[in-house]
């Protein structure tokens, strides 16, 4: 476990070799794509420094829509391919990587006034379709099960606040949610670490260069020079700012947060068309920390990136309306106790001059392209999306390997168990897996084991701070929903690479979606990481 633990003394260990030792491949960004990146060189038997300017998880990888889903979205503009490869790259998340992270979330169409008999039967015609790449994808009912049609007493059981009157019924399909995207992007750099990855925060590089980059340690201003024999552009939706001859065409997803108990505390995903579409949808998803998120829009973003984007009115009022629409009571601005949004790094793929008629944001591709940069010489992977992050790090160090003539084994990545997995005997997805994974050890709770799989009793074995198993909120006015434990704020300082409050409040945990939750333990959680960097 010490192999994948991240830490503030290996940061500055791994830094001060950095400097003097080249590495193999040099990768740019801590996102997933970046992350997914180191994990595959490493595995490949190859030397890798990770350096990400911020913290992990930083920038899109955490602004998602935590659900890691089968494309059907991609067959409804044609995009085959895509579909295909994200049912795929489902399945290898659900039944091999990352079990632990990712459950079967069922989604509720409900058939009402609120949706038109044409949407209600093109998504039918969707959800079988769905439902066929599953099976090209291997994945079993038992994972994920079959679309079907279910009464109207189901999908108000499923989702409470549906309206009941003129309610025929639903739709229930089942797609892949993750507890948490972030946390995805955690356990694939302590997985990378494991194998000799350096996975290095707050270092920023510039410079970038086909044999290696300037870095700046953003913690105490030094700055060094890393060496590689090849180095691997994955800043996502900052990868023109370090290298101009890339062209993106960015889309905000907005998203907004209100509390479970005001949706019933949903079992499953309200599912609501878009007015005027066959094939977008407004989801109202239930996630950790009794909180529902909706979403997303799919709005043009031009001009320069922001480090973190901010919802617009009138996106948070569209979500708002079109969830509304099949509700029993309306949900108002008063409702919302946060937002959010991302910026999707789309690939503009159309030539110098080719401006007019551009698709919108919604109808541009999702495909992945990898490529070496002719400006600096660095490969460069751009697009994709998070669902399918694994092969888009794969087609990178292919490309890195035959760029660099570097001597590597094959990719194995789609077998290789993120940290916390539990072992391939065990059943995945179902109560009795959870259960398996904690046997001889005392009940766990199951928000615990949500997040941390099999190392969920490491996390509470592994605190030194007294009060570990007490949840952060405990005692705190308006707090009391926050089941983060002491152990876990711990854990993010000693194992997760944390190095401040902001880190565990807004990327190891989620309490920072919610700005009135993270005010409430601000100070709590600062004392306890204070704490833990003094006793590492």
């Amino acid at each position: 476990m010490q192999r994948t633990a991240l830490t503030a003394r290996r940061r500055e260990r791994e830094l001060d070799e950095l400097a003097s030792e080249p590495v193999d491949l040099l990768v740019v960004g801590g996102g997933v794509t970046g992350a997914g990146v180191a994990l595959d060189a490493a595995a490949r038997g190859l030397s890798v420094a990770l350096v990400e300017a911020h913290d992990l998880a930083w920038g899109t990888s955490r602004w998602s829509s935590k659900l890691a889903h089968g494309g059907l979205r991609y067959l409804a503009t044609g995009d085959v391919g895509v579909a295909r490869e994200s049912a795929r790259e489902r399945h290898v998340l659900m039944t091999r990587t990352a079990p632990h992270l990712v459950r079967a979330l069922p989604q509720v169409l409900p058939l009402t006034q609120g949706v038109g008999p044409r949407q209600g039967i093109t998504a039918g015609i969707g959800f079988g379709l769905g439902d066929l790449l599953r099976r090209d994808a291997g994945t079993s009912s038992d994972v994920l099960p079959a679309p079907r049609l279910a009464r109207p007493g189901e999908a108000a059981r499923l989702v409470p606040a549906v309206a009941r009157e003129h309610l025929h019924g639903a739709w229930v399909a089942h797609d892949g949610q993750l507890v948490d995207d972030a946390r995805l992007v955690v356990a694939l750099a302590r997985t990378a670490a494991g194998r000799g990855a350096k996975i290095l925060t707050r270092v920023r590089a510039t410079d970038l260069r086909a044999e290696g980059a300037t870095l700046q340690d953003t913690l105490t201003g030094a700055t060094l020079t890393a060496h590689a024999r090849v180095v691997v552009n994955a800043t996502g939706v900052w990868a023109g700012t370090v290298d101009p001859s890339v062209r993106l065409r960015p889309s905000r997803g907005t998203h907004v947060v209100v509390p479970a108990a005001r949706l019933g505390d949903p079992a499953g995903a309200l599912m609501v068309p878009v007015p005027g579409s066959t094939s977008r949808f407004v989801f109202a998803l239930p996630a950790q920390l009794e909180r529902v998120i909706i979403g997303i829009t799919d709005e043009e973003a031009p001009g320069p990136v922001p480090d973190v984007p901010e919802p617009t009115r009138p996106e948070i009022d569209f979500l708002l309306a079109t969830v509304s629409r099949v509700l029993e009571r309306p949900l108002l601005p008063d409702d919302v106790v946060g937002a959010f949004a991302g910026l999707r790094p789309l690939v503009d793929r159309a030539g110098p001059g080719d401006g007019a008629g551009l698709p919108g944001s919604a109808d541009i591709s999702r495909r992945h392209l990898v490529e070496v940069s002719p400006s600096t010489g660095a490969v460069n992977v751009l697009g994709g999306k998070l669902t399918t992050y694994r092969t888009m790090a794969e087609d990178a160090v292919d490309l890195a390997v035959k760029h660099a003539g570097l001597t590597a084994g094959p990719c194995w990545t789609a077998d290789l168990p993120l940290v916390g997995a539990p072992p391939r005997a065990l059943p995945v997805g179902a109560p009795a897996g959870v259960q398996a994974v904690t046997a001889g050890a005392p009940p766990l709770a199951p928000a615990l084991v949500a997040r941390y799989g099999a190392e969920a009793p490491d996390v509470l074995a592994a605190a030194t701070l007294p009060g570990a198993a007490d949840a952060v909120g405990q005692g705190i006015a308006g707090a009391g929903h926050l089941d983060v434990t002491r152990a876990e704020i711990e854990w993010a300082v000693t194992h997760e690479g944390a190095l401040d409050a902001d880190d565990v409040l807004d990327r190891r945990t989620r309490i920072g979606l919610v700005p009135a939750d993270r005010a409430a333990v601000r100070g709590v959680v600062g004392e306890i990481v204070e704490d833990a960097l003094k006793r590492r």
